[in-house]
C-alpha cells in the first residue's frame, strides 16, 4: 500500500468539488480563507491537478489576486505557484492572461505573497512567455528585491535575474534605474 493514494480519482474529485462549493456558498471570510488555503495545499499534489483544472480552481486562484483581503491574495498566489509547476496548469494560467495578475502581487507587503509571485513567474517562463515574465519593470523590481535585507527575497530575486533574464536585460534595467532611489518605484519592499 506504500506509495499508493488512499483516495480514488472520483473520491478526490468529489472532495475537491465539495471545497469549491463551500467556497462559493459561504458568506464567511474566515471559511473562505480556510478553503482557499486547503485548495492551495491540494494544488501541490500532482494527483489533484486534473480535478483542480476541471473544477476551474486556476480561475478561482486568479480571481483572488484582485481581492482586497490580503489572505485571499496570499492563498491565491500560493495556489497558482503550486499549480504552475505542472505544464498543463502553467499553460492554463498563461492562456488566462495570468501574468499581469501575478506581477501585481510583487507589490504586496507580505513576504510569502511576493515569494510565491516570483516563483510563479519562474514557473510561467517559457520561450513564448519570456518577454512578458521578464519585462523591464519586472527586472527592475527583481534588482531592487536583490538589495533587500530579507535573505529569502534577496536570494530568490537573484536566482530570477541569473536564471531567467539575459545579461542585456539586467544591464538595461540597471541603466534605466540610474538616478532613481533604490526603493521599489510603486512596489514597496515587503516588511522583513
Amino acid at each position: 500500500m506504500a506509495g499508493k493514494s488512499r483516495f480514488s480519482a472520483s473520491d478526490r474529485f468529489e472532495y475537491l468539488q465539495g471545497l469549491v462549493t463551500e467556497f462559493q456558498d459561504t458568506d464567511s471570510e474566515e471559511a473562505k480563507e480556510q478553503v482557499l488555503a486547503n485548495l492551495a495545499n491540494f494544488a501541490y499534489d500532482p494527483s489533484n491537478m486534473e480535478a483542480l483544472r476541471l473544477l476551474q480552481v486556476t480561475e478561482l486562484f486568479l480571481d483572488m489576486l484582485t481581492e482586497e483581503n490580503e489572505n485571499f491574495v496570499e492563498f491565491g498566489i500560493g495556489g497558482l505557484c503550486n499549480l504552475s509547476m505542472e505544464r498543463e496548469s502553467r499553460d492554463q494560467i498563461l492562456q488566462s492572461g495570468g501574468v499581469p495578475l501575478v506581477i501585481s502581487c510583487l507589490s504586496s507587503n507580505r513576504d510569502e505573497t511576493v515569494l510565491s509571485a516570483i516563483t510563479t513567474l519562474m514557473n510561467l517562463t517559457t520561450a513564448a512567455s519570456r518577454t512578458e515574465t521578464t519585462d523591464g519593470a519586472v527586472v527592475q523590481c527583481m534588482l531592487r528585491f536583490s538589495l533587500t535585507q530579507n535573505p529569502r527575497l534577496r536570494n530568490l530575486a537573484s536566482v530570477f535575474l541569473e536564471d531567467y533574464c539575459t545579461q542585456q536585460q539586467v544591464d538595461r534595467a540597471r541603466e534605466e534605474m540610474q538616478g532613481q532611489s533604490q526603493s521599489a518605484v510603486g512596489i514597496p519592499l515587503p516588511k522583513d
